[in-house]
């Protein structure tokens, strides 16, 4: 007969406390992590239907080490009938306040530039020799405005009433050479969408050896605060590349039935279709008119309006045979009546 102690009845023992006290560690874990309010990624389903959840930390021939957050348990692996691996998952405890719901972030860097981190604030003299070269001028037969390219391709955006009633359009850019700014004029302009009930005219440089252009990037003009900082980038009375700054006096200015950004950094005629910054290097806004009689007094689309327009821009493609597009069509000539013979 087998001593009390010998080294089989020993290890039976152990199994038969470790069979039992399992499951009760098992559920002490599992409500720690519930208070916790967190369910980690891996899951061990057991022979005994138990199921246990944390992160696996090493798994061995005959055993799994599992870390629960505030022990670590190794289980043997003759007792695991499944393993389960899966994301993270928040989980609210009775009693406890809701998490607050994060907003989507949505990152789009095809046609333009989007969302994505929040790149930190800086001073404006640095984003101005960042930004500067995507900031364009543009020219036209009857005036001039300004504009800012979107993405490589050289697709940019202004105004409509900078480029109303015409198609004969040249964008001034300044390109970085080697430190350097250089100045080229491109005359190969096309018109691809307009709205000129929002004010917003989409076009494209065409010319055959233009190189690869530097964009700017879209902020959100609905989580502008009023009081935050903004700078303008335009060619005010055809002087390129003029830089003004003030704060957004508010963001709900209504006119005409739209909404616009109201800042007081200085916009005058030629500032038309420029973009609008925050301190991010972000555009939030394009600057389309000011009060004349009054200071301060400067107005921006916000930029989620034009985010509205870009993505629909196929339903605002421009054609000159379609009459809700602007067109200068020339009167028929008169017809003339020859006089008739005398008798």
């Amino acid at each position: 007969m087998p001593s009390p102690l010998s080294p089989s009845l020993v290890k039976v023992a152990v199994l038969r406390y470790r069979a039992t006290m399992l499951p009760r560690l098992l559920s002490i874990a599992g409500a720690l992590l519930l208070g916790a309010g967190l369910l980690p990624a891996d899951t061990l389903e057991l022979k005994d239907k138990a199921v246990v959840t944390g992160k696996i930390l090493a798994e061995k021939s005959d055993q799994v080490i599992l870390d629960l957050g505030y022990t670590v348990l190794t289980v043997p692996r003759k007792e695991i009938a499944r393993i389960s691996r899966d994301e993270p998952r928040a989980v609210r405890v009775k009693g406890t306040p809701a998490p607050k719901p994060q907003p989507a972030v949505e990152v789009k860097t095809g046609f333009y530039q989007s969302g994505g981190k929040l790149p930190p604030e800086r001073p404006v003299r640095e984003l101005v020799n960042q930004l500067g070269e995507a900031v364009v001028q543009l020219r036209t037969p009857s005036g001039l405005g300004s504009g800012f390219i979107l993405n490589e391709e050289g697709f940019l955006m202004t105004n409509f009433h900078v480029i109303e009633g015409e198609t004969q359009i040249s964008v001034e850019v300044y390109h970085q050479r080697g430190g350097q700014l250089e100045r080229r004029v491109y005359k190969q302009v096309r018109i691809v969408a307009i709205n000129k009930f929002a004010d917003l005219a989409l076009l494209r440089i065409e010319d055959q050896d233009a190189p690869k252009f530097a964009r700017v990037a879209f902020g959100d003009s609905d989580a502008l605060a009023v009081g935050e900082r903004v700078f303008a980038i335009g060619s005010p009375l055809g002087l390129e590349r003029t830089v003004t700054e003030g704060i957004l006096s508010t963001k709900t200015r209504q006119m005409q039935g739209a909404l616009y950004l109201q800042t007081t950094a200085q916009i005058n005629p030629g500032n038309s279709g420029g973009p609008l910054f925050n301190l991010r290097g972000e555009v939030v806004g394009v600057t389309n008119m000011k009060i004349t009689f009054g200071e301060g007094l400067g107005f921006a689309i916000p930029v989620n309006a034009v985010k509205f327009f870009l993505d629909n821009r196929d339903a605002y493609a421009y054609a000159t045979d379609s009459p809700s597009n602007p067109y200068r069509y020339l009167d028929p000539p008169a017809r003339t009546r020859r006089a008739a013979p005398p008798e």
